[in-house]
């Protein structure tokens, strides 16, 4: 089987981690819908519920034997949980989205766009 698995940050094709997603089908570009929020954590993003962004990312068809790595990758469960998110134009998608007691104080990508995260943010 397989998970529609929407990524946003350093999965995504030309960044750091893409090589985990290993034989995915990659469906598209996407984007939530404006209810979520972008974080910097350093080096990586976090997605979290609530706000009014809609985040870009990417859409791709995971084989469910590769998500262990991806969890791992990701620290999930202890940082982030696989959940679902709502997509634009898209069914619904799962996505890391970070645990709320681990929020923190970070920056805010007020443009929703991993790749553009160098811009001035906000929040």
């Amino acid at each position: 089987m397989a998970t529609r698995l929407f990524i946003y940050g350093t999965l995504m094709r030309g960044e750091v981690g893409h090589h985990l997603l290993g034989a995915a089908r990659y469906v598209g570009a996407a984007r939530t819908h404006a209810r979520y929020t972008l974080l910097r954590l350093g080096w990586y993003p976090a997605l979290i519920e609530g706000g009014e962004t809609a985040v870009r990312g990417e859409v791709y068809d995971v084989d469910d034997a590769a998500l262990p790595a991806l969890d791992a990758y990701e620290d999930a469960p202890a940082l982030y949980t696989r959940s679902p998110v709502a997509l634009q134009d898209a069914a619904p998608a799962a996505a890391y989205l970070l645990r709320p007691e681990r929020r923190g104080a970070h920056p805010v990508i007020a443009h929703g766009d991993w790749r553009r995260r160098d811009e001035v943010t906000g929040g």
